[in-house]
């Protein structure tokens, strides 16, 4: 419970606060290009972002995936998993409270290969994004690939890799090392 409490629900309000600061700061740029030419820059949203999720952290996980996206105007498929689907469901319920307009933030529960399977193979979802197994992620690119090239992000496998420099405090370091595997 104190995982839940402390890591889990602090890091996703915290994260949320974050990139709330970056919506409205994502703004395009007139740049000079000689004598009377300028460059005009505009960033525009992906449109329809497809989350999936593992289950450790099943709220930061899905608030590291979410809350960008939303700050710069996506929409939001999350596929959380199938293990931890109860805290995806009461999201929706908590942005639909919050007075987000129908269809900004969708749950599609199930299994990976049929609920994930139909993001990354649907012409409507335009980026990807997956947290987990090496295995997944490369089912999950080439899916992305022959649907359309769209974008996909991958965070694959690993173990909380550090880097120690011969002058840091050893024991601050193990400890950090020991923390991060969780």
């Amino acid at each position: 419970v104190s995982q839940a409490r402390f890591v889990d629900m602090a890091g996703a309000a915290k994260h949320f606060r974050y990139y709330a600061g970056w919506a409205g700061k994502n703004c395009g740029k007139v740049i000079p290009a000689g004598g009377n030419l300028a460059t005009f820059t505009r960033h525009e949203p992906v449109g329809v972002v497809g989350a999936i999720v593992p289950g450790n952290f099943p709220l930061l996980m899905a608030t590291w995936k979410m809350a960008p996206a939303l700050c710069m105007g996506c929409t939001i498929v999350l596929k959380p998993a199938e293990q931890t689907p109860l805290t995806a469901l009461r999201m929706v319920e908590l942005v639909r409270e919050a007075g987000f307009p129908p269809g900004v933030f969708n749950v599609v529960p199930g299994y990976g290969p049929t609920a994930g399977g139909a993001i990354t193979a649907h012409p409507g979802v335009d980026k990807v994004t997956f947290t987990g197994s090496l295995e997944v992620g490369k089912i999950i690119q080439q899916a992305c690939a022959k649907a359309s090239l769209k974008r996909c992000s991958l965070e694959l496998g690993g173990k909380s890799p550090l880097v120690i420099f011969k002058d840091a405090d050893l024991d601050h370091a193990v400890e950090t090392a020991h923390q991060g595997i969780f």
